[in-house]
């Protein structure tokens, strides 16, 4: 949800308005235009409108009169060339009119005003008077050609679809003509020779802004630097800079100017404010901004630290949202690490905002892309087994997400996620697996050619393929379950049968057991092998290794386990027997001599909690997005190369039981508070220690 803060973006129509209402207040003066700007400010005058008030009011009065123009004061009536045919003007406001030199008389009448003027622009006196050129019958009318409008790159020129668009809808608009002086006499290219002017020698009947910082010239100051490409942020290296080395540097800078050159709003004129002037350095967002102010309080020049990209963003403040989300961080400890370096940092409103416009949606299509690679390279075979698992974001039993997974079993690339919304099955979790698992089944079979899903013992999805009355029992796609999960629930039968009375020595026997019936899966073809290979169990623990009907597929024994052996009258023994022949058990056998494994889909698991902790709450957009980077950044290293050791071997590691792991932190319970106690007194002393 975007922010109330946010301004939002003009709207065309509107601007196209507002050029047209500026458009017919323009009045191109030439270059004049300096002049026009001086007698503004000798005269004390507020806007444009009233020095052409005061213009008129002294052409109408034809006398010069030194006081000044009062705003408010009505509009005089249009003038007409007979009333001052035979009137005079001041030799100054002779000298205000364009082209004029300044003459000897003190005074001069309207018609020789009118001769000097036209004789500016250089006509052939000898084939044309002025009162012919100025005559009425020698006029034409020129409908003006939109693209004399000039486009200076910001976008402010008219085009001419603008000056196509209809104009019924405005009853105020005036199309573009004028009227050409002389237009139909042979001598009219002769006004080709005027200079042409462009759209800032006009004045407007408009307000002066109020910017205090308004520049009359600038200095040769260096522009700051723009974002044009991704090359410009991405492959340059940045530093922490702190401001007191900031302002040492800056000390012994000399910029190219000794005065200030910033006009004063109120009489208009330069500062002139001369050197030293004051260094002032902030931050903003990541960004450190040194700013030259001149005595009176002018900005002089501007320096940041970072470039900018587009509505003036700084490029770190970027950057940093983006890869908090792409590295799998979290803007809270992000935040906590810049607080006790003291660094500014960016808000977390701009955060978020980063995040959700700029990351969430380009992560979407990158993955879309990838995943349609991948699709079209599976769309050539003719046999696709897809590996599937589910994951719930949060502990227990309280989970709001679940994440499924599909792997393609050949390359180990997953070709397929899903993120289920516990709002979507009604607020039940419990069936949100089964739901990941029909979209996942549904999309993949409309792709490629899909011939069997492995999956772990889920009875739910087991149910799907009931051949009596599953829902995909014709879908003609075989279902076979993880070996992995297989053999852990035969170990957690044989632990549950070893806490009864006198059966404790199955416990002996529990990884020999789950070891024999990961080798029976892996070497049968079919059932009956299968079950052939599985009832020799029975004997071998009693010790007996050839029977009627078939022996032990092992060679010699090398160690002997005389103290071990289940005696065949047992109550082990028995028990034993119930668990290898229980039908249920044995029902769901043919779904393991695939001898498909899920254990790479684990991993992946295993590594979302780099991006999207389960500790952590996030919305369905930004969970979606931390999930899809765990996926791009899983088959991205899918091919790369174990780890080495200095030998060239395969690097391996031990593993450490929870359970030592947990006893180990609780003896350091207390240390371990001590130290989260005060974040900033431990570096307090950290740093004391370097001194």
């Amino acid at each position: 949800m975007a922010s109330s803060k946010e301004t939002s973006k003009p709207c065309p129509e509107r601007k196209k308005a507002y050029d047209k209402a500026r458009s017919r207040t323009r009045v191109n003066i030439g270059s004049a235009f300096q002049r026009w700007r001086d007698l503004k400010e000798h005269e004390g005058l507020r806007s444009d409108a009233e020095v052409a008030f005061f213009l008129l009011d002294r052409y109408d009065k034809v006398t010069f009169i030194s006081t000044p123009y009062k705003p408010g004061a009505c509009k005089p009536p249009p003038l007409s060339v007979s009333s001052v045919s035979s009137q005079s003007v001041s030799d100054k406001d002779v000298c205000l009119i364009e082209g004029v030199e300044k003459l000897d008389d003190t005074t001069l009448s309207a018609s020789e005003v009118m001769e000097a003027s036209m004789s500016s622009l250089n006509l052939n006196e000898e084939t044309v008077s002025v009162e012919d050129f100025n005559d009425i019958q020698n006029a034409t009318i020129d409908w003006e050609d939109p693209t004399w409008y000039p486009d200076d790159g910001d976008d402010q020129g008219v085009t001419e679809e603008l000056c196509r668009d209809t104009d019924s809808d405005d009853p105020d608009y005036n199309p573009h003509i004028c009227v050409r002086a002389g237009g139909s006499l042979p001598t009219q290219n002769t006004l080709d020779d005027i200079p042409e002017r462009s759209i800032d020698d006009t004045v407007h009947d408009i307000a002066d802004l109020d910017d205090d910082d308004a520049v009359a010239d600038l200095p040769p100051f260096p522009d700051q630097p723009k974002v044009v490409s991704e090359d410009d942020i991405l492959s340059v290296p940045a530093s922490i800079a702190y401001h007191s080395s900031l302002h040492q540097l800056v000390q012994y800078l000399q910029i190219p100017v000794d005065t200030c050159k910033k006009i004063e709003q109120r009489t208009r004129q330069y500062c002139g404010a001369s050197k030293p002037f004051r260094i002032e350095i902030r931050s903003r967002g990541t960004a450190a901004i040194i700013k030259w102010t001149c005595p009176r309080g002018h900005s002089v020049w501007k320096w940041t630290s970072q470039p900018c990209l587009k509505f003036g963003m700084n490029a770190g403040d970027f950057l940093l949202s983006s890869n908090i989300l792409l590295s799998g961080n979290n803007f809270a400890k992000v935040a906590l690490l810049f607080k006790f370096m003291n660094i500014k940092m960016v808000s977390r409103t701009s955060f978020f905002r980063i995040q959700d416009h700029f990351c969430v949606d380009s992560i979407q299509k990158f993955w879309d892309n990838k995943r349609e690679e991948s699709i079209h390279q599976l769309q050539s075979k003719d046999s696709v087994v897809v590996l599937c698992d589910g994951r719930m974001d949060s502990p227990g039993f309280c989970a709001q997400y679940c994440t499924y997974t599909a792997m393609e079993n050949d390359t180990k690339k997953i070709i397929y996620i899903t993120n289920i919304d516990k709002r979507e099955t009604a607020r039940n979790s419990v069936i949100m697996e089964k739901e990941g698992f029909l979209r996942t089944f549904h999309t993949l079979q409309r792709e490629v050619k899909l011939t069997e899903m492995c999956t772990d013992a889920h009875t739910q999805i087991s149910a799907l393929f009931n051949p009596a009355k599953g829902q995909l029992r014709d879908a003609g796609v075989h279902h076979s379950l993880d070996v992995w999960h297989g053999a852990k629930n035969l170990s957690k039968r044989i632990l549950a049968a070893s806490q009864q009375k006198q059966c404790s020595i199955l416990l002996l026997w529990s990884k020999d057991i789950c070891n024999h019936f990961w080798y029976c899966c892996k070497m049968a073809d079919n059932y009956d092998t299968f079950f052939d290979m599985w009832i020799g169990l029975l004997h071998h623990v009693t010790g007996e290794h050839s029977w009627a009907l078939g022996s032990c597929h092992h060679g010699p024994l090398t160690e002997t386990r005389e103290r071990n052996w289940i005696e065949s009258n047992y109550v082990a023994h028995q028990k034993l027997t119930e668990l290898v022949l229980d039908a249920r058990w044995l029902k769901d056998i043919p779904k393991y001599l695939h001898f498909r494994s899920t254990a790479e889909l684990e991993s992946f698991h295993n590594h979302i909690l780099m991006y999207a902790s389960k500790r952590f709450s996030f919305t369905p957009p930004v969970y979606n997005a931390r999930i899809l980077l765990a996926a791009l950044d899983y088959c991205h290293h899918i091919n790369r190369c174990p780890k080495k050791n200095r030998r060239w071997q395969n690097s391996v590691r031990k593993t450490i039981q929870q359970k030592v792991t947990h006893m180990a932190l609780a003896d350091c319970k207390t240390a371990k508070g001590l130290q989260l106690c005060s974040g900033h007194t431990s570096i307090y002393y950290a740093v004391k220690t370097l001194m």
